[in-house]
């Protein structure tokens, strides 16, 4: 029995790896704008795989405000939450209160189930860069990244590839650092998070989610980190909005 427990991991775990290899999108990030971006993606026929760094994705969401589990979404969202059966309490006129934990639990469930592809403890150590454009990714374990282990990555091509790593924008920024190119931002750089401003983050959250150079777009609050914008703490009704108007712009890209 043991060895067939391990065989049985081994075998189903580098088939999925093998069958990812070469993807249409992939994103970085498993927080609530990757994970809708995942399940729009993934239902609208695209083949998705998502990779994050920690052991559950969700990223900040599960814990709600200072570990108060409970979020809040506005109305413009709601239509998100319905779409993922999360369900929700009006507070007052045009806010909603959300668990946030069964709205975590939610997003990382459906979009598994129509087949986006997650991969956890997988970190991203750069990008593919093929003629002028963002290829793939460059990923390796987790632990291996933390540990400063001089162990060699693997490599996962795709069509596009989504930057949803929150306040520090990773991708953009490894891929400005080290090719020197001009970013689709006022100043042609990552611009960099301003401090909370809830309407106008919420407002911009959306606004800045685009492609800020071929083949890389931006989510959630690392496109507000990349155009510099503000933060906007723990309402998330920017964030689904965010991950679902990237998973439109991409589908309609690479069709």
């Amino acid at each position: 029995m043991e060895q067939i427990v391990s065989a049985g991991i081994i075998d189903s775990y580098f088939r999925k790896l093998k069958e990812n290899l070469s993807v249409d999108v992939a994103i970085v990030g498993g927080g609530p704008s990757g994970l809708v971006a995942a399940y729009f993606l993934a239902q609208g026929g695209a083949r998705v795989a998502l990779f994050e760094r920690k052991l559950a994705p969700g990223g900040g969401m599960w814990g709600g405000a200072m570990m108060f589990n409970e979020i809040v979404v506005q109305e413009d969202a709601i239509g998100v939450l319905k779409e993922f059966g999360i369900n929700h309490v009006k507070y007052q006129e045009g806010y909603y209160t959300v668990d946030s934990v069964h709205a975590t639990a939610a997003l990382t469930y459906h979009a598994s189930r129509v087949g986006a592809t997650i991969f956890n403890c997988t970190s991203i150590e750069d990008v593919v860069f093929h003629n002028n454009r963002v290829s793939g990714l460059v990923i390796n374990w987790a632990p291996v990244h933390r540990e400063r282990m001089h162990v060699d990555p693997l490599v996962i091509m795709s069509k596009a590839v989504i930057d949803a790593t929150g306040h520090d924008c990773e991708i953009a920024r490894t891929l400005e650092r080290k090719n020197g190119i001009v970013l689709n931002t006022d100043t042609g750089k990552v611009m960099g998070e301003r401090s909370l401003a809830v309407e106008e983050a919420e407002r911009t959250t959306i606004e800045n989610t685009k492609e800020i150079y071929p083949g890389l777009f931006v989510s959630g609050m690392a496109s507000n980190g990349v155009s510099g914008s503000y933060r906007m703490g723990p309402i998330f009704g920017g964030m689904l909005l965010s991950g679902k108007k990237v998973a439109e712009d991409i589908l309609a890209s690479i069709k």
